[in-house]
């Protein structure tokens, strides 16, 4: 069963005042099986980011890891609030004084052949203000490739958004993309981020117009990082990280490769996309999930 709406309040930074435009980042990687090897990029390409005046910067999924078999995750799994890759996250964001969010962590479960696949965000100060468990588990069979998250990753059940700076923000991880009833559930949110690590294949058939129509239906601005090129594992992953406006339009993207695509957001041109076409207030039809 999915619990309703968890909303996380991201400490003393938080403001009711006008909002002024800000930075944000998706960061691009191609990540393989060693930790420490994955952090050092990632530190790299945040820190390039950081250049261009990011204040909110986002990691793809597996940014951590991206084993040569799918269990490789189990080994290093981290207790919440400890490890490796939460002190990266968090001694970062505080010593660069950005929101920093890890697109998803191997976090313990109670099945010892299972892990959370987690999103976890930081405020500037490197306290951890918000956690989401990927509720979706992607699962494939088409020709050679062949995809079963459930055999090693608990699915979430909650749906979760944070107050921010940056207005409202609501999570997910790549998979969650093809459920638009969670974002409905997330109830109008300022920013939806999806960090993903889709397939080559699925990636170019359906990555753009799954990330543009969520950017469109929510009138939210998408920020999509993934993983993007060839891998040690042989496993090829789409890329294409898109930064995607209220209005559906892609603000800037990096199709191949490791970077930082960084674009500006602008919150009063949002409330005024949103008071021009109020289609957020003409909903009509409502809908629970199902126990």
């Amino acid at each position: 069963m999915i619990n309703q709406l968890t909303n996380h309040h991201g400490g003393s930074s938080v403001t009711t005042e006008k909002r002024t435009r800000f930075r944000v980042a998706a960061i691009q990687m191609a990540s393989g099986p060693s930790v420490s090897a994955n952090l050092e990029e990632a530190a790299r390409l945040i820190e390039e980011a950081v250049a261009q005046e990011a204040k909110l910067v986002v990691l793809p999924e597996y940014f951590c890891i991206m084993g040569m078999k799918d269990t490789d995750k189990l080994a290093v799994r981290e207790q919440p609030g400890v490890g490796q890759i939460q002190a990266f996250l968090s001694e970062t964001a505080k010593r660069l004084g950005i929101w920093l969010v890890g697109g998803s962590v191997p976090l313990a479960s109670p099945e010892t052949d299972k892990v959370y696949n987690s999103c976890l965000v930081y405020a500037e100060n490197g306290e951890q203000v918000a956690r989401y468990d990927k509720i979706h588990l992607f699962g494939l069979q088409l020709g050679q490739e062949k995809y079963a998250e459930e055999k090693t990753i608990k699915a979430g059940n909650q749906v979760v958004t944070i107050d921010s700076p940056f207005g409202r923000i609501g999570l997910s991880i790549c998979y969650d993309l093809r459920f638009p009833e969670l974002f409905r559930m997330m109830n109008n949110v300022d920013i939806i981020l999806a960090p993903a690590a889709f397939t080559s294949i699925t990636g170019k058939a359906h990555w753009e117009v799954l990330v543009r129509a969520r950017a469109v239906e929510n009138m939210a601005y998408v920020i999509a990082p993934g993983q993007g090129g060839y891998h040690v594992n042989a496993r090829e992953t789409n890329g294409d990280s898109m930064i995607v406006d209220p209005w559906g339009v892609v603000m800037e993207r990096l199709p191949r490769g490791s970077g930082a695509v960084v674009a500006t957001l602008d919150p009063e041109y949002q409330a005024s996309l949103r008071t021009n076409l109020p289609a957020l207030d003409h909903r009509i039809l409502q809908y629970s999930i199902a126990s």
